[in-house]
């Protein structure tokens, strides 16, 4: 990851400090969390956001969670420990990563109840730890992975963030910029600005600008003209959460760019690690689709630009169809049609 771009968040001296993005890119400023409270109201503020940082955030979290409640053996521990995580697991509904890292701290201590409540925090914090750091590591196969499909001088569409201020190191979709880039490639980026909270605008073109990316900025309704007019190579966008069929959920606007995408012939692809594929779904309709306040889209920069007593829409995400998704990276690899096996395939590894 390039040393311009802050970190999205470090644990240290017991509290979990978050990048706060709703400041950005104005300010650079941290949020100190030590409770899981607070690391929930984070999550949902959009403090942190992204499908692998926030589930980084939410392991953190079980381990401030763990080392709030007071318990005379490890066996009573983890079991308020499995009630306390529950908050932290549905904080945000859409994102599998979240309930994927919280499930995962439980499961570390699973069969643990004859250590001390000591010992039973100290396997936390490791997890927690390890769980952060094969993000990192994650992010850079993901780039290694999908930079071979980045042509030398492409021009690249994005959507929302998928970078490295979305995860634990240097992004899904973006790492694979920034490895094709690192390999000596010239990119060119196309940032849709992602309404109603502008995380292209602020976030997207934050990092790349910071990692000395060129990048460009356009309202979202501008994105299928630029595919007309010819100017983009292939999209590349994240996901929340991907069914067993390869049905993809991402940031509101994804849809309306993977059809667009399919009329003029430009390459869609989904970069995601394994931790966001939810092998329960057999498709997309499953997928539960998070709904925002209505202010969001109201009120602009503190201005009220919907009339008082009209109805706002405001779903976090959409669905996109497998089939109008070219291939979808992973860190196992690249992942073709038939997606309902080659997904089946990269999970059994």
């Amino acid at each position: 990851m390039d040393a311009n771009i802050p970190r999205t968040m470090y644990f240290e001296d017991g509290r979990l400090f978050l990048l706060d993005q709703t400041r950005l890119p104005g300010e650079t400023s941290y949020v100190a969390c030590e409770t899981p409270e607070e690391v929930i109201e984070a999550v949902r503020r959009l403090v942190v956001r992204g499908a692998p940082a926030i589930g980084c955030a939410g392991a953190h979290a079980v381990v401030l969670a763990a080392g709030r409640i007071s318990a005379i053996d490890g066996a009573s521990l983890i079991s308020a420990l499995r009630i306390a995580a529950e908050p932290i697991a549905s904080a945000r509904p859409t994102a599998a990563n979240l309930r994927w890292a919280v499930d995962r701290m439980l499961r570390a201590v699973a069969g643990k109840e004859h250590l001390s409540p000591g010992g039973i925090r100290a396997i936390l914090a490791a997890e927690a730890a390890r769980i952060h750091a094969e993000d990192a590591e994650m992010c850079a196969a993901i780039g290694r992975n999908g930079a071979g499909l980045i042509r030398d001088g492409a021009r690249v569409l994005t959507h929302c963030n998928a970078g490295a201020l979305a995860t634990g190191g240097s992004g899904t979709a973006l790492a694979i910029v920034y490895e094709a880039v690192g390999r000596g490639k010239r990119v060119e980026v196309y940032a849709d600005e992602t309404r109603p909270l502008l995380q292209g605008a602020r976030i997207t073109a934050y990092e790349l600008k910071a990692a000395g990316v060129p990048v460009t900025v356009l309202c979202d309704g501008a994105a299928a003209s630029l595919m007309a007019a010819s100017r983009v190579d292939l999209v590349l966008v994240g996901a929340d959460r991907i069914a067993a069929n390869g049905d993809a959920a991402n940031k509101i606007g994804t849809l309306q760019l993977a059809i667009a995408a399919r009329h003029y012939g430009v390459p869609f692809y989904v970069a995601a690690p394994a931790s966001t594929f939810d092998l329960s779904l057999p498709d997309g309709g499953g997928i539960r689709i998070e709904h925002r306040p209505a202010e969001e889209v109201a009120v602009v920069a503190g201005r009220r630009v919907v009339p008082d007593g009209v109805s706002v829409y405001n779903p976090a995400f959409d669905v996109t169809p497998a089939e109008l998704i070219t291939a979808i990276i992973t860190e196992r690899g690249v992942l073709r049609p038939p997606y309902r096996q080659s997904i089946a395939d990269m999970t059994a590894r």
